[in-house]
Parts: C-alpha cells; structure tokens; sequence
C-alpha cells in the first residue's frame, strides 16, 4: 500500500466513501496492514519523546559571542607559545560552560520524566477485536471506539454516535462542549463547524461514539504547527540583548588592539611582545565570568523557582521573564476556571426566576444517558434526588431537534418538561408566563423575549431555554408532545473568572505587564470574560479582521488591542510575532495544541503539566500549578537575576575599559610594558571572582518594579563614564610610582596591579546601586568575597607565586598612598553617579 493524500473535503463524505478512501472497514485493519501502515506513515506523534543528547546541551553553552572571543584569545595565546594565559582562559570558559550545561541537563531531565509519565492508550478495533493499544502506534484506517474520557489520539471521521460532546478547548480555546454528528457536510462548512470531524487533542465529555481515523502525528490538522515548531526558535530579547553586547565588545576591541598595536610598532617595540600585549588587552577587555556568572544567576533563579511549583526548561527564558512587558494568555482556566457554572436563571423577560432553574434541574437529572458539563451545573446549582421524582417518559436529544424532553410527575400532574437550545425551544411555545405568573400568549413577547436572550449572549453567557407542558395520564410519549408548551425563561452559564485573578492582572499591572487574552471563543464571551478578570481595553479585535490586515498595521493594532477573540491557531503566532517587532518582550502561556506555535515564537513560552505533550515541549517553562500568580514570582526572581547580571556588566567593561584605556596610554610613555599578559588575566580573574557571588546580592526596589531590557547604548554610555573616571586614577597611581617613588618596572607593574584590584573590586559596592552605597546594603557573600579579594590581593607580593607573575615587594609608603587614592575614587564615583543617572532620567 502507498501513503494515499486524503481528499481536503472529506468532511463532505459518507462513511462507505470514507471507509473506500482510507482503504478500511467496519472490522477495522488487520495486524499486519496495521503494521505495514505503521512503517509508513510513523508513530502517530508529534516527536521523538527523547532526550537532546548530553553533547549537544554542553556544545551549546559555547554557542554566544563572548565565548568565541575568549576562545580565539586562548587559541592564539598558545599559537604564541604563551600557554599560561591560554590555560586560564579555558579554565574560565569550561568551568562556565560546565555551570550551563549541568543546570539545562537538570531541567531536560525534569521535563523528561514528567512527559514520560503522560501515555495515552485508545480503544481500538482491528480484525473485529476491541483492545487497549497504545496511542503512538495508531495509523490510519484504525477504528477506535470513544467514551466518556477519551482524548481523541489523531483526526478522524465520526462513524456512529450516541450524544456525543467534545471539548475542543486544547484545540480552538472554546469553553463549552460541541456536539459531534454523523454524515456529509456541504462542502463550504467552515473548520469550527465541521461536526463529523473529530481532532487531536480534543476529549469526550459526554456520550460515545465510533470513529475511523484518517491523519496521525504530523500529518493531522496541526502538523503545520509541528512544521513551525521544528523551526528554529525566534531570537529572544535577552538572547539579542547578549548579541549586541558581544558585538560592541568585538568592535571596541578590535579597535583598542588595533591603535595599541600600532603604537608599539610605531616605537619599534618587539613584534612578537606587542603581539602578546595587543593579546592581552583584548582578553582583559573582554569580561570573562560573563557566562558563567550569568549561568550561576540563572540557576541560582531556576531553582527558587523550582520550590514553587516551576520547571525552568531554557534557563535564558527567566531573564526574558523579568524583561517582559507583554504577557498574553489564553483564557479558559487560566483567566477563568474551565468549569462551567450557571451564572442565573431569568423569566421571559430576564428578571431573576429559581423555578426556571429548578425545572431545567429535574429535566437534567432525570434524563437517561450521560450528563454534559451544563447538566452538571445545573444540577450543582440546584440539588435534587431522582428518586424523588416518578419519570414517565422521555425524548431524546438529537441534533436536529436541538432539545430534551422529560415527563414527570410534578406535585401530582404529568407535566412534560423541555430543555434546549434557545432558537429550536421558542418555536414550540405559544404561551409564557408573565412577571404576575399569568400565562399569556406569546406572539406579541416574542421580539422582547428575543432581545433577553441577546442581551446575556452578548454579555458573554451560554443560554439555554426551558419549558413545560401539562399532559394527560393517557397521552402518548412522542414528538407531538413538543408543542404548544408554555416557555418559563432561560438559565445562562458562564466559566467564571478564577479566584484572586483579578488582583494578579492588577499585580501585573504593577510590575509594568500588560495581559492580553488570545481566544477562540466569541467576541461577546472574550468581552464579559475580560471584563471580569481585570482587563479595562474594550477594543476586541476578531480573527475575521485580523486576516484583512497586514503586517504593519497588526503592529499598530496588536499594541492597542487587549482582547483577541475568534482567534484560530496560526494567527496566535501572527499577534505574538507583531508584539516582538513592536519592540516587546513577550510571555504566553497556553497548553493547547493550537498553543504550540505561539508558544515556539515568544519571547517566553509558559505551558502546565496538564497540557498536551507538544505544547509543553514548546514551552520554556512548566508550570506545576496552572495560576498566573505563580508568574507574578517567577517575573521577580527573573527581574533580580536580570540585575544582578547588568551590575557585572556594568562594573566588568566600565573597570576593564578603564584599565585598558590606561594600559594603551601608558605603553605609550613606558619603555617596558605596565603589565604583562599574564598580569592582566590575574587582575581580571581576580575582580571576577567575588562577582561569582552576586546572585546571591540584595536587589533595590526599582529594578523590580518594571521590566528592564538590554539597553546596549545605556552600557557604553556607562562604559565611558566610569571608564574614564576609572583611568584618571589609574593615572594618578602611574604618578605616584613613577615620580613619588620612583617604582622600577616589577614595582610598576606590581603597584599598578594592587591598584587596580582593590579599586574594581570596591567600585562595585558603589555601582551596583542607583543609591548612595552605604543605603543599600550588598549581600553578605559579595561582601565577604570582596573583602576576602583585597586581602589575597595586598598579600599576593609576599606569596610564592609572586615570582611565577612577576610580582615584587612595595614600600609601605605606597599603601597609604593607595588608600588616599581610593578614597577619592569612590567619592567621586558616588558624585559621577548622581550626575550621570539625574541626566539618564
């Protein structure tokens, strides 16, 4: 057999086409065509289910400009025959890559076993025998039997059915169950409306059914979105962020080598030293622990979240959670509770009536068969004993009438009780009963009658209606009981805003989010639900007018729009890409199928343990509890994680810079260099490593309170500053050890080293603060490990290494002089500071 294309309109074929088209039966398949189709179309899944092999997670951690540079660098240090700073420079790289790799690993493994323990198995016949048989192995031509439960494993076409409802929620977001019927449809019906179709991801809520599978895994209906999924995954904010700062790095470092180098040529210095000088002033510029200090604040941030109830799958993904300013979400259970639940039951004329209710509650309880999500509600709302009430008769629901019918006795009369859709039910009514509870004719009501029920639609609630007839003893239970009836009014349902959401929109609101909600449900339900979470933007914009408007106007419009509804799935992804170009950082949480893609291209993609298997290897992070108040930490700890990074940025190119820029100016007036190549990788090891601790930092209010982005040119500006303010002490030091006393070139070299230490690692107190240093206070191991940094640092000169750097003894003079210095220097980094973030305000 070959792999056969099913015809685009096969919801317009009866079973017999169906079954000659898929090459099946009403035995279902064979084994052993079961088998050969399986090696022909695949597992009927949307991945492999393994795990990213061990070595492609750790070649990843070198994937980041950075990195490169330090590699290059260590790469020519050995060309150079200098293999001490080779060595330290790998050393560095590899004990940050390692730090990367065992946290993703962690997370990959977590995720992992939790997707491992998700199997479905689906009722399957073949060779006229029902068994239990595992979902993946399911292809087409198989007939699978459906109860109440099930999740539908692939796309198939109905057979036979008995009420059969779905809840297509995973699919297109709608709330309430749809009916699923048998028999060609015209060839113009649109997706949503496609009743003989059954879709992955999909679960039967009431009803059974008999089903011939036409697609699995890639090829159902959603196998574009698997398509896009296999895509490479759009460049994060953070991820960009990392680029450009890399990029600036390059540049400024290929300029600074090249004007160095040049001048030690110009000087007739040895090729070769300027060679290595030019080496090491481009590795000193380069911040070294940058990738593993971000490694270490992401994992320190991944698992404070871990400890409430969130998987970190991409550890970038909690830095993009604290630069998030735009997090949209789907709607049912995560703004609303995904259970439905009578809102009111109203008279013809909409004022609040119990007895509607209390009727529709006995025709709901007595029918036979399965209860759908509304016939619970309906009887959770109004509790009553079937045994209590004799039933006498009762007409099924099918999908032409629309309605139910149930005769009981009622305080002692046979009274025929109707249940249904709103439309279908008025047409049998001739009477209604008025505010006074006096039974009139319905005719001249009908239009006002019409506007209650329009008026509830539009406020967003389901509706169905209710009406009773009394009969006599000997009355026949048949069709032509469904008429004349008198209409009692109308109960309308709703799936209510969860608990607390409305406080976590507004928390959000604080922390500079703004929630957007992408649905498939109606405009009227999106609208009243919106309404009731918290989110004030009336505009609503609908899928239907969102496929007449092109990409730069979405961007526009998307900004301005808060409620989506009407939404199918690749036009999620259409909103979510528009919001990045419009220059947001973008969360969405979804856990449907028809999530996936969205999930793929934002910025942070959120899903549940509950959600479907694709959705959640989509995601960045799982959450283990489906309540957006989880988030509300998860955007703190990243906002924290976040500073605390840029505070190591900040100080690492604004020091380096500093000493770099009084590097290049002193080779031009010394006729030995200020430091060797190794010197500058101790004296950039050495500030480093107390910043291996910021993660554990106190963070001030203002970094929390709204998203921060990279801000690229903010960097350079404070690279300049500080940079500068930096080298004019530095000069200051090449005075006194020159003029003051009159230092040869280990004491140099070895004055200016100590100098440069102390000072970065001191400034970072002062900057890693918008406030006045002593107002906020540093975490105990930042300030223990820098305290600990200066010690080894003043007793580096008299340590058997000493000789292995180059490092000699210094008069004691100079360490009082060094005091006076870097006294004046933190004193007027505090007054640079105050003028420097007055003006960037």
């Amino acid at each position: 057999m070959e792999s056969r294309k099913i015809s685009p309109n096969y919801w317009t074929y009866t079973s017999e086409k169906m079954f000659s088209e898929i090459g099946s039966g009403p035995s279902g398949l064979d084994k052993s065509e079961a088998r050969k189709r399986l090696g022909i179309y695949g597992k009927n899944s949307f991945g492999s289910g393994q795990k990213v092999a061990g070595i492609v997670l750790f070649l990843r951690q070198f994937a980041n400009p950075i990195t490169i540079i330090l590699l290059f660098a260590s790469a020519l240090s050995w060309f150079l025959r200098d293999p001490t700073d080779g060595i330290i420079i790998q050393c560095i790289v590899l004990l940050s890559s390692v730090l990367g790799y065992w946290q993703e690993k962690s997370a990959s493994d977590s995720l992992h076993s939790l997707l491992s323990m998700v199997r479905l198995n689906a009722s399957t016949i073949r060779d006229n025998i029902e068994s239990e048989l595992d979902s993946q192995s399911l292809v087409p031509g198989d007939l699978i039997r459906l109860r109440v439960g099930d999740i539908i494993p692939a796309d198939a076409y109905l057979i036979n059915s008995d009420r059969l409802f779905l809840d297509e929620a995973a699919f297109t977001g709608e709330t309430f169950p749809v009916e699923k019927t048998i028999g060609p449809l015209p060839e113009e019906t649109a997706l949503s409306k496609r009743s003989n179709l059954l879709y992955m991801g999909s679960h039967v809520v009431s009803g059974s059914g008999l089903a011939l599978i036409y697609a699995t895994g890639k090829n159902t209906q959603f196998g574009e979105i698997y398509k896009r999924l296999n895509e490479r995954k759009p460049e994060t904010d953070f991820e960009k962020g990392i680029r450009k700062f890399g990029n600036l790095l390059l540049e400024i470092t290929l300029g600074l080598v090249l004007v160095i180098l040049g001048i030690n040529i110009l000087l007739e210095k040895p090729i070769l030293d300027s060679f290595l000088f030019a080496l090491a002033i481009a590795v000193g510029l380069t911040p070294q622990l940058l990738p593993a200090i971000i490694n270490i604040n992401l994992a320190k941030g991944a698992k404070q979240m871990s400890q409430k109830k969130v998987i970190v799958k991409r550890l970038n993904s909690i830095e993009n959670f604290g630069s998030m300013d735009v997090l949209c979400s789907d709607k049912t259970g995560t703004l609303t509770e995904g259970v439905i639940q009578v809102h009111t039951s109203v008279d013809p004329n909409g004022n609040p009536n119990q007895d509607v209710l209390k009727f529709a509650s006995i025709n709901s309880n007595l029918q036979s068969g399965f209860q759908n999500p509304m016939d619970l509600a309906i009887s959770k709302a109004w509790p009553i004993s079937a045994d209590t009430i004799p039933k006498s008769g009762e007409l099924s629901y099918d999908f032409h009438r629309k309605r139910i019918t149930i005769i009981a006795e009622i305080d002692g009369k046979r009274t025929a009780i109707c249940k249904g859709a709103c439309g279908p039910l008025l047409d049998i009514c001739d009477r209604y009963i008025d505010p006074q509870g006096q039974i009139r004719p319905i005719s001249k009501e009908l239009e006002s009658i019409q506007k209650v029920y329009e008026t509830f639609s539009r406020d967003g609630y389901r509706m169905i209606g209710i009406s009773v007839k009394e009969i006599q003893e000997n009355d026949p239970v048949d069709y032509e009981i469904e008429s004349e009836m008198v209409f009692l009014g109308f109960v309308a349902f709703s799936d209510s805003a969860k608990a607390g959401i409305q406080d976590t929109v507004r928390n959000l609101g604080d922390l500079g989010i703004r929630l957007k909600m992408i649905t498939g449900d109606n405009r009227w339900i999106a609208g009243q639900v919106a309404k009731s979470v918290g989110i004030s933007s009336t505009t609503i914009l609908t899928g239907e007018e969102l496929q007449s408007i092109g990409e730069e106007a979405l961007r526009v419009k998307a900004e301005e729009t808060d409620v989506f509804a009407e939404i199918e799935p690749n036009q999620k992804q259409r909103i979510i890409l528009a919001l990045k170009k419009a220059g947001h950082v973008v969360g969405y949480i979804g856990d449907g199928i028809n999530d996936a893609s969205a999930l793929h291209s934002a910025d942070v993609g959120i899903s549940v343990d509950s959600a479907v298997d694709v959705a959640k290897e989509a995601a960045d992070i799982v959450l283990l509890e489906k309540n957006l108040a989880v988030l509300l930490d998860g955007v703190k700890e990243g906002r924290i994680t976040f500073a605390n990074t840029l505070k190591y940025v900040f100080m690492a190119t604004s020091a380096n810079f500093g000493n770099m820029f009084s590097v290049a100016g002193a080779s031009a007036f010394l006729t030995y260099l200020p430091l060797l190549p190794k010197q500058i990788l101790l004296t950039n090891l050495l500030t480093d490593l107390p910043e291996m601790t910021i993660a554990s930092d106190e963070v001030d209010k203002d970094w929390i309170i709204r998203p921060r982005k990279w801000d690229i040119k903010f960097i350079g500006r404070f690279m300049l500053m500080f940079g500068f303010l930096s080298s004019l002490f530095d000069y200051a030091t090449f005075g006194l050890l020159l003029f003051g006393l009159g230092a040869n070139e280990t004491q140099f070299q070895t004055g200016w080293f100590i100098e440069s230490v102390v000072s970065a690692s001191l400034i970072v107190l002062v900057i890693r603060t918008k406030n006045v240093f002593y107002r906020s206070k540093p975490g105990k191991l930042l300030l223990g490990a820098t305290l600990l940094c200066i010690c080894f640092v003043f007793a580096i000169p008299y340590l058997p290494l000493a000789k292995t750097f180059g490092f000699g003894h210094l008069p004691l003079l100079f360490y009082g002089y060094l005091l006076g210095i870097i006294v004046l220097y933190i004193g007027s980094a505090e007054v640079a500071k105050f003028f420097f973030y007055k003006k960037e305000r």
